[in-house]
């Protein structure tokens, strides 16, 4: 199968690459030099050069915080580049991948949230990230939307790098909020996923994270203890956090995903998070 995957500059699309080259797949990664997503032309051009059987879009506007000072241009990467490659895609016959988050949630209460229930996005981020899903629900039929949640991977920065960061810069104490709880999730785990999943025509909705709940601070305890760091960590709701430091988007203190759907469409999940980090620490040390 010829597979195109956006953002392969990224921690997903980086190992996405390399999970469909491992399964002899043949895999076209491209990132914003290759093809601008925001410009509708030369998506459609691109994609109908390489005419993929599936293409796997991983590439947005992931910085939370500075997505709140430029919400048009927010909009143009996360929803109208869904939408222009959406468009490519139906064109040629093509499935679609879209990449989706629990920034979609209010992220209320306790209680995981299933793939059918009402998204209520609290950020430009989280918004842009729905206006995204539409697009790609009302132009195809063959597509499938993974939302995610607490992502790490060798490619870029991610929560991990920071903590481990911070403890090498000299820190011997910290302050990470306890009172957001989700499921930190393996780029290299959650690729495997997705090619299960292009291989298959089991289309629609789908919540996807290496299995288990944690809060942000449990993350941080848990990243220290495996990377044998000696580092103080202090529990502190969001609300003092956001005291300590200001102009931050809202996030959804509840990130727990339901894995039903991918229980109901016979999907292998994702093992639990304590052992992805494992390995993922020890992928760190090889690099």
């Amino acid at each position: 199968m010829k597979v195109l995957v956006t953002g392969v500059k990224g921690q997903l699309g980086h190992d996405v690459v390399k999970e469909l080259e491992l399964r002899g797949h043949e895999a076209v990664g491209v990132d914003v030099d290759e093809m601008d997503i925001t410009d509708s032309k030369q998506v459609k051009n691109v994609i109908g050069d390489v005419k993929p059987a599936a293409v796997v879009h991983c590439a947005a506007w992931t910085a939370v915080d500075k997505a709140e000072q430029c919400p048009d241009k927010v909009y143009e990467v996360n929803a109208l580049g869904a939408k222009h490659i959406a468009e490519a895609c139906k064109g040629i016959g093509a499935k679609m991948v879209f990449l989706s988050t629990d920034y979609v949630f209010e992220g209320v209460g306790e209680t995981p949230y299933e793939v059918t229930d009402a998204r209520k996005g609290l950020s430009v981020y989280g918004k842009t990230k729905i206006q995204g899903e539409d697009f790609v629900t009302e132009i195809l039929d063959k597509y499938y939307i993974v939302r995610t949640t607490w992502v790490f991977g060798l490619n870029g920065g991610n929560f991990v790098k920071t903590m481990l960061r911070l403890a090498d810069s000299g820190k011997t104490e910290l302050n990470v909020v306890n009172d957001q709880i989700g499921s930190p999730t393996y780029t290299v785990d959650l690729a495997r996923l997705i090619v299960d999943m292009i291989q298959t025509d089991k289309y629609g909705v789908y919540h996807a994270t290496n299995d288990g709940f944690c809060s942000c601070y449990d993350f941080a305890c848990e990243i220290f203890k495996q990377a044998g760091k000696q580092i103080k960590v202090n529990p502190v709701t969001t609300e003092e956090y956001l005291k300590m430091v200001p102009q931050q988007a809202k996030r959804p203190l509840n990130s727990r995903l339901s894995k039903k759907s991918l229980d109901d469409a016979g999907l292998k999940k994702l093992p639990a998070w304590q052992d992805a980090l494992r390995r993922y620490l020890s992928e760190l040390n090889d690099n």
